[in-house]
């Protein structure tokens, strides 16, 4: 009888234990654990005509850096980034639908990515409808902020009225290009008619005629043409000195291809981000010597930027984004949409985030909009080179980092090298096209 009790005791012991057990697991986590977690959207072109363009050169690398930070324990050691990624398959209609599932269903509080301008200037005001941050990684057109006054919309990339600098290095180069002022350059600007196209073609016809530069050429085409013949005729007919292009890979690779074809000659040929950040993808569809001598402006590419020109974290971060790429991808020199997603994302995730932690206790949109409003991040003081210092809300470029800059780089012997700002250069550019070049006027 007495062991019976014993059983029956023990029994009852054992039954409580599981029924607390059963509670602890099925019960949601305390309050303290839930608030250890950030929900992020990533949401870039993994697929279609834009993911090669650079698309998922920023999934790749934005992963990267989510990855690093929870490897060593997440937000200030304590706060782990829960990232949900998705394919906006290079179409607007399928970002909006994504953006908005991540938004309800994951609720997270931040969607970041965006190669595209085409892509982040409808889902932009869909963020801010809900409330939730949008972090624009790589989108350039001013059309995702200009005047639209949004609290929850925030742009650490430069935007397109900055890449206008291609004019100015010609405008310098006027004598090694053979003229005797920029007056005598005849340029052509010719560009797919997104947002991201026409809102750049604006900015280097407004520059041109800034310098004296006179505009024989300037028309907008599809984003999805499949003949560029008509254009590649006038730019003939106009006998252009130096194009202004702005494309995407797949009309890039039209252009080259058909150029050398018709039989067009030009002095210079200038592109503005986007496909021509990815000359070597250019180069296996053309051949190496059709591109040799390119131009293209972007964001400097991290690996290039000089050491002692940057903090102690920035040169670790740096260092620990070029050895992720080589060994997860093989990337010996990334292009520069590696480091936007890198290193625009590092200002989030290493700079605002903690800046909520620390001094709001928590980490909502609400939050993440006012640590990023009063971040001051000097030039230096990150991967991209240069700081951060978002404009208010009353401003007409209202989440747009006004401390964002470019550098124009000429593509030699399969190698990027900066050419401008004479500041930064690593080349004296290569100007005008040598004589032999295919493309050699």
């Amino acid at each position: 009888m007495k062991k019976k009790k014993q059983w029956m005791l023990i029994g009852s012991i054992c039954l409580s234990l599981m029924l607390v057990l059963v509670i602890a697991f099925a019960a949601p986590p305390a309050e303290g654990k839930a608030a250890k977690e950030i929900r992020i959207g990533v949401l870039q072109d993994l697929t279609g005509a834009f993911a090669p363009a650079g698309g998922l050169a920023e999934y790749r690398s934005s992963k990267l850096l989510i990855d690093t930070i929870n490897k060593r324990g997440g937000i200030l050691g304590e706060w782990k980034i829960i990232p949900f990624y998705a394919d906006s398959q290079s179409s607007p209609d399928v970002a909006i639908r994504e953006a908005e599932r991540m938004i309800t269903a994951h609720k997270v509080v931040a969607v970041t990515g965006f190669y595209s301008s085409a892509l982040a200037t409808p889902v932009a005001p869909l963020v801010e409808k809900y409330k939730t941050i949008m972090w624009n990684v790589g989108a350039i057109s001013p059309k995702i902020l200009k005047g639209r006054h949004q609290k929850y919309v925030f742009q650490p990339q430069v935007n397109s009225y900055k890449f206008d600098e291609t004019v100015a290095l010609i405008a310098h180069s006027y004598k090694e290009l053979g003229f005797a002022s920029p007056a005598e350059i005849k340029g052509a600007i010719f560009y797919e008619d997104g947002p991201y196209g026409t809102s750049t073609g604006a900015a280097i016809a407004a520059k041109m005629k800034k310098v004296g530069m006179p505009i024989v050429y300037n028309a907008g085409y599809a984003h999805d043409i499949m003949d560029l013949t008509p254009v590649i005729l006038k730019l003939k007919a106009f006998g252009a000195d130096v194009l202004f292009h702005v494309g995407y890979y797949p009309d890039i690779v039209l252009f080259l291809k058909q150029a050398r074809e018709l039989g067009l000659k030009w002095k210079a040929l200038l592109g503005h981000g986007a496909g021509y950040a990815d000359m070597p993808v250019i180069a296996g569809a053309v051949g190496k010597e059709l591109v040799n001598y390119v131009f293209n402006i972007d964001p400097p590419a991290s690996q290039y930027l000089d050491p002692k020109t940057l903090t102690p974290e920035v040169n670790e971060a740096i260092a620990v984004f070029k050895k992720g790429l080589l060994e997860l991808y093989r990337e010996k020199d990334p292009r520069t949409h590696y480091s936007m997603g890198y290193g625009n994302l590092w200002i989030l995730l290493e700079k605002v985030l903690p800046l909520a932690i620390k001094k709001y206790g928590e980490v909502t949109p609400d939050t993440i909009r006012k640590a990023a409003l009063e971040i001051d991040i000097p030039d230096g003081g990150t991967p991209m080179g240069y700081g951060a210092k978002f404009l208010p809300p009353d401003h007409e470029y209202a989440g747009y980092n006004e401390r964002a800059f470019t550098a124009v780089f000429q593509y030699v012997d399969d190698k990027w090298e900066i050419s401008w700002p004479l500041a930064i250069r690593t080349i004296k550019p290569v100007l005008p096209l040598p004589p032999g070049h295919v493309f050699a006027k």
